[in-house]
């Protein structure tokens, strides 16, 4: 489009990350603007499984958090083998959306990340209803197959958007790069910028 950036329509499905199981398809346009922005995404979704559902399962998930005694903590997971602990499963599945948001904000025409590792987690304990986690995640990024590494605060209560602040260490020593807030979840984000932290 010209003045305005590159126009792409797709199409594709989508998995369960922790089953593989068929979790729906969907259609999106995605515009990447000319000047340094993320970019403008418009999706549309259908799910093999209904909204009462993903409820059910996200209630489980937060559930299985809430009621721990001590703060949950965490080093490198998956593992150098791969494998994740059942009991931090449900601290890397919050990883996984949280992280989507920063790969999001950061993504371009020619580079694209993935969560490779959280390097390190913690709980907050708080006295209300809210999870919040401090985490180091190390994003792949591609082509270069360069490791970037990101702190992220994660917020969430199920049936509120999950709200991830995050800062990412410059990859070539400069300090242009960073973020502000980001309020989102696995289905779609919106940014809004706030200070650093």
């Amino acid at each position: 489009i010209p003045e305005s950036g590159h126009k792409y329509y797709l199409q594709f499905s989508t998995e369960d990350y922790r089953t593989g199981e068929d979790a729906g398809s969907c259609l999106a346009t995605v515009l990447y603007p000319k000047k340094k922005s993320p970019p403008v995404v418009s999706i549309k979704c259908s799910h093999t499984k209904d909204k009462k559902e993903i409820q059910e399962e996200n209630n489980r998930l937060y559930q299985r958090i809430r009621h721990q005694t001590k703060p949950i903590t965490g080093n490198n997971i998956p593992d150098s083998y791969g494998n994740i602990e059942p009991a931090l499963e449900p601290v890397w599945a919050l990883a996984v959306a949280g992280s989507s948001s920063i790969m999001w904000e950061k993504s371009t025409e020619t580079l694209g990340y993935f969560l490779a590792q959280v390097k390190a987690v913690k709980q907050w304990m708080r006295k209300d209803d809210f999870i919040e986690f401090d985490y180091t995640v190390l994003l792949h990024e591609v082509p270069t197959q360069e490791i970037i590494s990101c702190h992220m605060r994660l917020t969430w209560l199920p049936g509120h958007p999950l709200k991830v602040k995050h800062f990412c260490a410059p990859e070539s020593h400069t300090m242009d790069e960073g973020s502000g807030a980001e309020s989102g979840s696995a289905a779609g984000a919106s940014a809004e910028k706030a200070a650093k932290f």
